[in-house]
């Protein structure tokens, strides 16, 4: 298999590793508090993110940054994402919240213009455009599917497209590892004070669930990295919206959530749009 086609079925596999993942912590989610839960998903992320950069002898260096306030910065919005994100998974469940969530390329887009300097065309802005307009066929009162919590995801998605521009903008000056180890030990310091003051006992089925998430959540970051690794990033973006498919199809099986007919018409708008963006990004960058 072709460097392309092994990084786009790893992809594939990523996507649906990240489906299950927000699958334990909808379920997990809706019995306990969002931040007990999240928290103790960070601080497995965190002792892992520590022992890798022992084992690899830089735990040191790993903290070496001359932009802490932007690391600091990024690890901080990472965490409230996933808080929101899995908040809006229960409150409006995983079909209505990854349809909108799906807005998030393009959001990175947007903001790539302010934070980064880049040069986003007239067409690429015509796509975000597009894009807003499938969300707001998603959020159509008509469609049953409106309330002040279906604007959750959305902001989950200005999060995490802010978090991804803020990465972008270190690695221009850190390593991956630097990046991750402050993720993971800042998200893990700041929710333990909101997570410990929320705690409450759990089953001991449900910290099989708690590990199954733990587990899963590890094994997405590391199929990812070696997604990045064996192809192109422009080969396999385009798989990235299969997580809404995997995420809808959990969430109509295992938690009888209803695919409305809007939701559906307003998600294809959205990927089409992300969909066009890329292509037009990758055609610029061809010019060049």
């Amino acid at each position: 298999m072709s460097g392309n086609g092994r990084g786009i079925a790893l992809m594939c596999l990523t996507m649906f590793a990240l489906a299950v993942q927000d699958g334990f912590s909808r379920h997990l989610a809706a019995q306990y508090d969002v931040t007990m839960v999240v928290m103790l998903r960070y601080w497995f992320f965190a002792v892992l993110a520590v022992a890798i950069a022992w084992r690899r002898g830089v735990l040191r260096h790993a903290w070496a940054t001359p932009r802490p306030g932007l690391q600091f910065a990024r690890a901080a919005i990472l965490a409230l994402e996933i808080v929101v994100l899995v908040w809006a998974f229960v409150a409006l469940g995983l079909t209505e919240s990854h349809a909108i969530f799906a807005l998030c390329p393009l959001l990175v887009a947007a903001l790539s213009v302010p934070l980064l300097g880049e040069r986003v065309g007239p067409a690429r802005w015509a796509a975000i455009g597009a894009g807003f307009a499938g969300v707001l066929v998603i959020l159509m009162p008509d469609g049953g599917v409106f309330s002040p919590l279906a604007l959750v995801p959305l902001g989950a998605a200005f999060l995490f497209a802010l978090y991804a521009v803020l990465t972008r903008l270190a690695s221009r000056t850190d390593t991956a590892l630097t990046s991750f180890v402050w993720t993971g030990v800042v998200g893990a310091v700041l929710l333990a004070p909101f997570g410990l003051a929320a705690w409450e006992p759990m089953t001991p089925a449900d910290w099989g669930w708690m590990a199954g998430l733990c587990i899963i959540a590890a094994a997405a970051q590391w199929l990812f990295i070696l997604t990045y690794e064996a192809a192109e990033a422009s080969a396999v973006q385009p798989f990235a919206y299969l997580q809404l498919v995997f995420a809808a199809a959990i969430g109509v099986t295992v938690f009888d959530e209803v695919l409305r007919p809007n939701v559906a018409v307003g998600a294809s708008i959205v990927i089409a749009a992300g969909l066009f963006a890329l292509w037009r990004a990758r055609q610029a960058t061809a010019a060049r």
